[in-house]
């Protein structure tokens, strides 16, 4: 089943964004906790080849960890709101 740009299926829900927030609650967990990972790093753990493609939904997923206090994101050690930050972001357990 091929993706949209949103992460969702064609014809279908697809649950690439539920995925995507364990992948980086999973990775997250398995770090120090003041270590940080980038969003890219959960698209390559969800799908090797296409994670480029999953970029847009590793942010959005991101993005609704940190609307549940989960996560926050930040650019330049600086905590940003993902949905408008331009660049690398990374993602990190609250501080």
């Amino acid at each position: 089943m091929a993706r949209t740009l949103d992460g969702m299926a064609d014809g279908g829900t697809d649950d690439v964004g539920a995925r995507l927030e364990r992948r980086i609650e999973e990775l997250l967990d398995a770090r120090a906790p003041t270590s940080s990972i980038c969003p890219s790093d959960a698209a390559r753990a969800e799908d090797a080849d296409g994670w480029r493609d999953l970029m847009p939904a590793a942010r959005d997923a991101a993005g609704r960890l940190v609307a549940r206090g989960a996560v926050q994101v930040t650019q330049r050690g600086e905590v940003v709101d993902v949905a408008t930050a331009r660049g690398p972001v990374r993602i990190r357990r609250p501080r």
